[in-house]
């Protein structure tokens, strides 16, 4: 599709967990892989916002680093607007740098201490030589006036700023390459929930000014509500439900959707019973075999032990749940 500018394919990421190889030669046992993510697929349209959720441990952080190149895949590929980003080549890589850009979770641990405020925002401009001399530190004030701080700011250090103006430096960072589509790794988990709606709203406004294109990460359902048209629901690294936002909030396919909704308190005190998510995330280097969420699953059926769900068709999109036979996961009562 020419509205496509990102898509995934199979993407899938192990970490080799194994003891050193004299323990494992003497304690005779064999290399174990923890897998991140696995078979993962889906699509992000130019200029909207698509959200990746779930519990801790589900894959989420490992393939927002994937995406941007921290991390190369196991297998599988990654497409930005129809070209397949190749890890091994650094000048095909350099090219697409620039269109996109990520916004880390800690703003005290991704700003250098050491560096001045100017210096951080500017060294994108500089790396890809999008502007020369005093023309930098114009477009840096700039930058900085547009999300809500103050050019004087750039003669600062970090440690001079609340953990929300952080945020908003590296905001005004990956804004400094005019990338086209940014990664946003829990950009307002480690704020206090003033702060947040504040960071929230000025994506939102740089959004619509710019034309960008957010992959968001987070597990606040409530953040995902406010700033997401789709929303993609991962399970111990397996997409179980890719839907549009507000079909998902209505009316979610996969039962882990359903537990993960049912866990939100009930601020509209509409008098429906809240189930809580049980149990645990299994462990993903020995996943229990078939649905990796039978364990837990109130609907669990003996295929479900033994076979790993397809994606299907829903209304709303895809949903992976041997359950859906034409009818839907119904809510608690």
């Amino acid at each position: 599709m020419s509205d496509v500018l990102l898509s995934v394919e199979g993407l899938t990421r192990r970490f080799d967990v194994s003891k050193p190889f004299l323990n494992r030669v003497f304690e005779r046992e064999e290399r174990q892989f923890l897998t991140a993510a696995a078979d993962v697929d889906f699509e992000i349209r130019k200029g909207e916002t698509f959200a990746l959720v779930g519990e801790s441990g589900s894959g989420k952080s490992t393939i927002a680093k994937m995406i941007v190149g921290l991390l190369e895949p196991s297998e599988g590929e990654i497409r930005f607007d129809g070209k397949v980003m190749d890890f091994a080549s650094g000048a095909a890589m350099r090219a697409l740098r620039r269109r996109f850009q990520m916004i880390f979770q800690d703003p005290f641990a991704s700003l250098n201490p050491r560096w001045r405020v100017g210096d951080i925002i500017a060294e994108p401009i500089r790396t890809f030589g999008l502007m020369r001399g005093a023309a930098i530190g114009r477009e840096v004030g700039r930058l900085l006036d547009l999300v809500g701080l103050s050019a004087s700011d750039a003669e600062k250090f970090p440690h001079e700023f609340s953990g929300g103006q952080r945020q908003r430096i590296a905001i005004a960072r990956a804004l400094s390459s005019r990338p086209e589509f940014i990664v946003c790794d829990e950009p307002t988990s480690a704020l206090d929930v003033s702060v947040q709606a504040q960071i929230l709203n000025l994506m939102r406004d740089l959004q619509d000014e710019f034309g960008l294109t957010y992959l968001l990460i987070s597990h606040d359902l409530s953040v995902v509500r406010h700033m997401s048209n789709r929303i993609g629901v991962l399970y111990l690294g397996r997409l179980v439900e890719v839907a549009e936002a507000k079909k998902l909030f209505l009316d979610p396919q996969h039962p882990y959707t359903r537990m993960l909704l049912d866990a939100v308190p009930d601020l509209a005190l509409s008098g429906r019973r809240r189930v809580p998510v049980e149990g645990e995330i299994p462990n993903p280097i020995n996943p229990p075999p078939g649905c990796a969420f039978h364990p837990r699953c109130p609907h669990v059926m003996d295929v479900c032990r033994r076979t790993i769900p397809d994606p299907r068709e829903t209304d709303s999109g895809t949903a992976a749940c041997h359950l859906l036979t034409g009818q839907p996961v119904k809510a608690a009562v």
